[in-house]
């Protein structure tokens, strides 16, 4: 059983980091990761020897559940829609990290491969939401999904000084009706006179 154990441990690290990271930020200390997990220090350590393999592998578990709701949101809502609520939860992911940009641009060569990770599995899963909705006229055409999620990105992160918790979800959500600017240009101009 050593293994199921280990694979355990390794699971409660990880649902106990994003936890802590979404609280106190990717700054945290692993003793407060590790006591969330019910494990000590060592275990943690056994695991992820550095602090930026634990976060690159929270980032890398994270990315795929924002890849896996974007299958489950299509096939649940209408194209416009799925692309708002998808982009809304990609939206949370990176407003529950703060310091994870500061980490990502460190130099840490572990975190080298997170931006290609990144790229390779939301790119291609936001174009297809994206195609679907302006297939649909629900938002214009042609809007690059990798300068969406750096959109997106930047707008969820607060400037220094403010405390505003809702103002990342308000800036989104005028981003999003951004989107559908030119949808339906017949739509845009208004009856014909």
């Amino acid at each position: 059983m050593p293994r199921a154990d280990a694979q355990r441990n390794a699971d409660a690290l990880l649902a106990a980091a994003e936890e802590e990271f979404a609280s106190h930020g990717v700054d945290v200390n692993v003793r407060a990761i590790a006591a969330r997990a019910g494990v000590g220090t060592a275990t943690l350590y056994r695991h992820y020897p550095r602090r930026s393999d634990l976060i690159s592998a929270v980032f890398q578990r994270e990315v795929d559940v924002c890849v896996s709701q974007a299958s489950h949101l299509a096939a649940a809502h209408d194209p416009g829609t799925a692309v708002r609520l998808w982009i809304e939860h990609y939206a949370r992911f990176i407003v529950t990290k703060p310091g994870l940009a500061a980490a990502l641009h460190f130099g840490d060569p572990a975190f080298r491969e997170l931006s290609g990770y990144f790229q390779r599995h939301l790119g291609p899963v936001l174009q297809i939401l994206l195609d679907a909705a302006a297939a649909a006229g629900a938002i214009r055409d042609g809007v690059d999904p990798l300068d969406l999620l750096g959109a997106v990105a930047k707008l969820c992160i607060p400037p220094i000084g403010t405390h505003d918790d809702s103002r990342s979800e308000r800036m989104v959500a005028m981003l999003l009706d951004g989107l559908q600017c030119r949808a339906n240009p017949d739509r845009a101009r208004g009856p014909a006179t």
